[in-house]
């Protein structure tokens, strides 16, 4: 546990020295990802959608894709954003569609300095340019996106809805079939690599679990450098509901996309997250509560390239009450950091137990519809998730077994209560040596905020560095003796 806070310690010595880092972090099992922006429940007074700096001031969100950037070459030669009722009150640029929204540009400044990664998520139900002509005209669509959502370009005349603010990347959720996108996302991902500022940038994509996803196969088979998928395990046979620890009958197919992550992917270390529906009306199909959710993420977790969860939406996550804090206590937050299995250990599903579990059984809070044509919205009444489904055809990747679903036995749902984690005053220590505890853990212990007020902390950080060098110095001498 020791050498974990370290590690923490270090990444808070880090943003105090150079600014707020962003917090999809491509090394961990427990980022946790939910979408903003489409007001998805479509509720009324406090279940209406916030703004987007009030989801940010929730600590167990990590990343937060806005939804959407529904046209690249909007009319104006500008780009075209909606989020639903946050933006329906901002002015739009004149001769285009493109909307001025300074204040949601605060906001994603405002997540940023609390540690949140946001991302703007392009495509969504209305996206309906197709793609691009040719390679240079997606070329041409990513300069222009890069210094529209990027960081501020000198000598650029991009209209900037959020004013200087840069977003942390783009996430690439298309429904239909796009022409010269990998063109287009190869040409984003080398602005981001040759900027020359402090900030990391991030490419994502959304795919549906059916596997190869048909929209997004052009970005997603090889040639782009993509860091992390949140696969859509919803709106379709392959989803979270249709999880059974008996692999006999197990339909849902993380093993699948784990396989494409190691072999057809081309960055191999690429994180591959579990997307789910917040609540009932979320998704036609696939909601599964915490208790059973829980159990898929532990399958999950088997598989090296799991990174976390996804949410959509926002509104539907907060309507669903405790959904969020349980699906981060089966992650594994700060305050349970060292309850999750291993996720490198084995790179298949251990054998099934000899009482299996099936999710498909579920009926009071699964809708039975069968799987057919879903669209989502990118208007403010939007319900549904950020991607119709689809039926493919196409065989899959040897990695999956499919056989005859079989009988299995409907599980006891566990309870779901969270406790709120408690904050200490000190850290604990995990044994009786003397003085052995590491001084930035002592650090991580108080308000870590707290590290970037004064330059007092950062003082008494290099008397704690000593102290522990000097420790880590006399230790073999005492192993020795």
């Amino acid at each position: 546990m020791r050498g974990y806070q370290g590690v923490v310690s270090w990444s808070v010595l880090l943003a105090a020295i150079g600014g707020a880092q962003a917090k999809l972090d491509l090394d961990s099992t427990q980022n946790l990802v939910v979408y903003w922006g489409q007001n998805s429940l479509n509720g009324k007074g406090d279940k209406l959608q916030q703004p987007l700096a009030h989801y940010c001031d929730n600590e167990d969100i990590d990343v937060i894709p806005m939804a959407f950037n529904m046209m690249v070459n909007g009319p104006g030669g500008a780009p075209e954003i909606d989020f639903a009722v946050t933006s329906k009150d901002c002015d739009v640029f004149p001769g285009t569609q493109l909307k001025n929204c300074p204040s949601i540009g605060k906001d994603i400044a405002t997540c940023q300095k609390k540690g949140k990664t946001i991302l703007l998520s392009i495509g969504g139900a209305t996206y309906s340019e197709g793609g691009f002509k040719n390679e240079d005209e997606a070329k041409d669509g990513a300069k222009l996106m890069w210094e529209t959502f990027g960081p501020k370009q000198e000598g650029s005349k991009a209209l900037r809805p959020f004013g200087d603010t840069a977003l942390d990347g783009f996430d690439f959720d298309f429904e239909a079939n796009v022409e010269n996108m990998a063109p287009f996302a190869n040409a984003l991902r080398s602005l981001m690599d040759d900027d020359k500022s402090k900030q990391r940038f991030y490419l994502t994509a959304a795919p549906q679990c059916p596997y190869p996803d048909q929209s997004d196969k052009e970005i997603l088979n090889g040639p782009v450098y993509i860091d992390a998928i949140w696969v859509q395990f919803y709106n379709n046979f392959c989803g979270v509901n249709n999880f059974n620890t008996d692999m006999s009958s197990n339909k849902y197919n993380f093993e699948e996309w784990d396989n494409w992550a190691k072999t057809v992917s081309k960055n191999k270390n690429v994180k591959v997250i579990v997307g789910v529906p917040a609540d009932t009306t979320a998704a036609s199909t696939g909601y599964i509560p915490s208790s059973k959710l829980d159990n898929v993420i532990e399958y999950s977790k088997k598989f090296e390239s799991f990174g976390g969860v996804m949410m959509w939406d926002a509104t539907q996550a907060y309507g669903n009450d405790g959904f969020i804090k349980d699906v981060r206590k089966s992650l594994g937050g700060a305050d349970d950091s060292g309850a999750s299995s291993d996720p490198a250990s084995p790179s298949a599903p251990s054998p099934s137990p000899s009482t299996s579990t099936d999710f498909s059984k579920e009926t009071s809070s699964s809708s039975n519809v069968p799987d057919s044509s879903l669209s989502s919205s990118s208007s403010s009444s939007a319900s549904a998730s950020p991607k119709a489904p689809e039926t493919t055809a196409e065989a899959k990747p040897p990695a999956e077994t499919t056989a005859a679903p079989t009988t299995t036995t409907e599980p006891v749902a566990k309870s779901t209560t969270t406790a709120a984690p408690t904050p200490t005053a000190t850290p604990q220590d995990d044994d009786s040596d003397d003085d052995d505890s590491d001084p930035l853990d002592n650090i991580l212990g108080n308000d870590l905020m707290g590290l970037l007020g004064g330059l007092r902390a950062a003082n008494d950080v290099a008397g704690g560095i000593t102290h522990g060098l000097t420790k880590g110095l006399r230790r073999p001498k005492r192993s020795l003796a």
